[in-house]
């Protein structure tokens, strides 16, 4: 398979960041780009969802960023919600 040389322009602090965790998981840059354009490829697309948030989900992001209607729920509760679907809303 023949390689090329490409440039990309990244943010900085990102790339910083990402080369950091991706030597943690023994990748290199490169390494990491080769696996997502074969990604891209598989799936003849992104490899991820990518949408625009309607209004209820950018309220709901907002809510949580300034921790408004937030429930406090035990890990058994928790554990319920992801089994079953159910809250106990107190």
């Amino acid at each position: 398979m023949a390689k090329i040389h490409t440039t990309l322009r990244v943010d900085e602090e990102n790339y910083k960041e990402a080369k950091e965790i991706l030597n943690r998981l023994g990748l290199n840059v490169s390494q990491a780009f080769n696996i997502f354009i074969a990604m891209i490829k598989e799936y003849k697309g992104l490899p991820f969802e990518v949408k625009i948030p309607n209004e209820e989900t950018k309220k709901a992001i907002e809510d949580a960023i300034q921790r408004k209607n937030l429930v406090e729920v035990s890990l058994e509760e928790f554990k319920e919600i992801i089994d079953n679907g159910k809250t106990n809303n107190k």
